[in-house]
């Protein structure tokens, strides 16, 4: 189970959806949509604090498109995997048929009764 990253602002406890990066040497700071993988130089933000991140004094701020979906809840992550597991069970049309009488083995067979 994948686990949500949070927001690395102070007291935030909002699910992470933008990962921030400076590139020092250009003074750049580049704001885009969140890593796959936390890196140890770069910062998740929530939503609420991408949109309102301001840059220092004479750096520039690059900004990718970030996906602004709200993130799933619990309830969303619940109703999907029921999904999941009712379309991966076969429908009656996809059982196999049984085999016809007098194909393959017998299992089970008369046994004549015993004489009197």
């Amino acid at each position: 189970m994948t686990v949500a990253r949070q927001c690395t602002r102070t007291a935030c406890v909002r699910p992470s959806a933008a990962t921030l990066t400076y590139v020092y040497a250009d003074q750049v700071a580049v704001l885009g949509p969140l890593a796959t993988y936390a890196e140890p130089h770069s910062y998740d933000l929530c939503f609420e604090h991408a949109s309102s991140l301001t840059a220092p004094r004479g750096w520039d701020v690059v900004r990718l498109a970030i996906d602004a979906a709200p993130p799933q809840t619990h309830d969303d992550l619940v109703a999907l995997a029921n999904v999941v597991r009712e379309s991966r069970r076969p429908k009656p049309a996809d059982r196999p048929a049984a085999p016809p009488l007098g194909s393959g083995r017998a299992r089970l067979r008369a046994v004549p009764a015993p004489p009197e």
